[in-house]
């Protein structure tokens, strides 16, 4: 593991008592002889200053703290990744699967990963969406869906080069794993672990009821033409990002060649957090 000599924060700045637990966890590094590096956000909220743009952060530090939800984690995840930062996010929310370590375990977890403990870091695959000669980097989902007003969307799917299916429906979630408990639970997918190599496909609201989510091998090479015109209709990256998308837009998906180590706490395994987060351990 590369040593660890300067970590960038990254926060969600209404997030509760984020200006003390930054203040910490600055205070604590610095002791470890760390040099401790803020977005803006994170540097405002501690008055001091101008900091650092978000998407140059990674290309700054060896290690990134995320202090907020999920959303502010998805926002500096595939940064992180194409630089190959490890990512720890702490849980300042209500859910959190991303931001999985609670704030009573943070010393904890940092010691571990920075004593080099390597049990504690997840490989998460990523997938890569293009669409007019733009690629997009997702670590959750990229979401085709339509507008607040708009009617059902048509589009047609192939799965490495055969055309599978022309559908009608709300929209269409393309996840990986990790993404496998956010948005594609919710339109009935199924829950996958993490290192499993694939990819979900998780009609929304579909017309015809008889084409249910589906898992392909993380090797195969999705395409998805929208055929709909005259409606709103976009591409959502992540829950973070998006473009519009017109009459015969294709948007093609893959996986990344790379991956976001995210660091978890050393007390919990995958589900354990997931009877957390979904209450399975409930009586």
């Amino acid at each position: 593991m590369k040593k660890i000599e300067r970590v960038g924060f990254v926060i969600k700045p209404h997030a509760p008592d984020v200006e003390k637990i930054l203040a910490e966890l600055i205070k604590y590094l610095e002791k470890k002889k760390m040099e401790c590096l803020l977005e803006d956000e994170a540097s405002q909220k501690l008055k001091k200053g101008k900091g650092i743009p978000r998407e140059k952060l990674p290309s700054k530090v060896d290690l990134i703290v995320v202090l907020g939800g999920d959303g502010t984690l998805l926002s500096i995840a595939h940064l992180a990744a194409q630089k190959n930062v490890p990512v720890l996010g702490v849980n300042l929310g209500s859910l959190g699967f991303l931001t999985e370590v609670p704030v009573d375990e943070v010393y904890l977890t940092l010691d571990s990963f920075l004593g080099g403990e390597k049990k504690i870091i997840s490989s998460r695959r990523m997938i890569e969406a293009r669409h007019k000669n733009k690629s997009y980097y997702c670590l959750n989902d990229v979401v085709i869906n339509k507008g607040a007003l708009a009617r059902m969307i048509q589009y047609t799917i192939w799965i490495d080069e055969k055309e599978i299916a022309t559908l009608r429906s709300d929209g269409l979630i393309m996840s990986t794993p990790t993404g496998s408990t956010a948005y594609s639970l919710s339109a009935g997918g199924p829950i996958i672990q993490p290192y499993i190599p694939a990819i979900i496909i998780s009609p929304i609201c579909p017309h015809t009821l008889s084409f249910r989510p589906m898992v392909v091998s993380s090797d195969s090479r999705i395409k998805i033409q929208l055929l709909t015109s005259g409606e709103e209709v976009f591409l959502t990256l992540d829950g973070q990002r998006g473009a519009s998308m017109e009459k015969d837009d294709m948007v093609e998906i893959e996986r990344c060649d790379f991956e976001l180590n995210l660091i978890s706490s050393p007390k919990r395994n995958y589900f354990d957090l997931v009877q957390e987060k979904l209450g399975w351990g409930e009586h």
